[in-house]
């Protein structure tokens, strides 16, 4: 049994001629949170997507629990997908169904469970993230912070393997991000789960996690553990935690000369 429940192994990834991940070598260690950070368009929701198989790398392999995910037939996806939770963007709870029934729907749709049973895993669930007192409302009468636990909630519903975390803290206030960081943790630890944390959350993240890897321009820059990514010395890390404004990651995008480009815009002036 390898220590990785998660690996990649060189992987490609692309659309047409734009090319999002190039050769990307990644493990995700057993019972450990990992997170991938870098800016936004770097691919690493990308990576979340070839994990769960919704897309296909163009080479190399994609590996969960020593399965190759980008070998699976369609059936083969869906059992791999019943061991694993998702937290999207923003929730993504159903705004149709109360907050005990958005829980309840992976137990109903994969499980035989009693109704019995299954209330008393919902409500198990709903005290685990502290809004068993919630169960009735609607989405839509829930702030921000307790619609991303309820969604968490919802995510941990059939104890899976795997929790993959999609920009977890994007609109939190900063009550509720540390809230959300800090049952990262505790539900990765108390489950047993390998989890996966795609954010660009430096403050939060790095105190949570065990492993990172730094992502830019579809190439990993930069791994290791949080203590020694705060400490680097990598141009490129040290930008993204630090938070400054130039560095490897340009504040102007590529273009002419700022005279030459004046030049050619009064030439065209003239020219009319």
């Amino acid at each position: 049994m390898t220590s990785s429940l998660i690996e990649l192994d060189n992987v490609t990834f692309g659309y047409d001629r734009r090319v999002i991940l190039s050769g990307i070598n990644m493990k995700f260690a057993r019972g450990k949170v990992t997170a991938i950070m870098g800016g936004s368009g770097c691919g690493k929701t990308t990576t979340l997507r070839l994990i769960g198989g919704q897309l296909r790398a163009a080479s190399g392999e994609v590996r969960v629990a020593g399965e190759v995910v980008n070998n699976m037939t369609r059936d083969e996806l869906y059992a791999l997908r019943r061991k694993m939770g998702m937290l999207f963007q923003f929730g993504a709870l159903f705004t149709d169904m109360n907050v005990f029934d958005n829980v309840a729907f992976q137990m109903h749709e994969h499980t035989g469970l009693s109704e019995e049973l299954v209330r008393d895993l919902v409500l198990m669930k709903l005290n685990a993230v502290g809004l068993r007192g919630a169960q009735r409302l609607m989405p839509s009468e829930l702030s921000g912070g307790m619609a991303r636990r309820i969604a968490l909630a919802r995510t941990i519903a059939l104890d899976p393997m795997v929790i993959l975390y999609d920009e977890p803290f994007a609109g939190l206030d900063p009550i509720a991000l540390g809230v959300t960081a800090q049952l990262i943790r505790r539900l990765n630890d108390a489950l047993g789960a390998t989890s996966i944390v795609v954010t660009h959350n430096v403050h939060e993240t790095l105190p949570i996690v065990d492993y990172v890897y730094f992502v830019s321009a579809g190439r990993i820059v930069a791994e290791g553990e949080p203590g020694a990514m705060e400490q680097s010395d990598h141009p490129f890390v040290r930008q993204f935690v630090r938070g400054e404004a130039d560095g490897p990651v340009p504040f102007h995008y590529p273009a002419l000369p700022y005279a030459q480009d004046l030049g050619l815009a009064v030439a065209g002036a003239e020219r009319g």
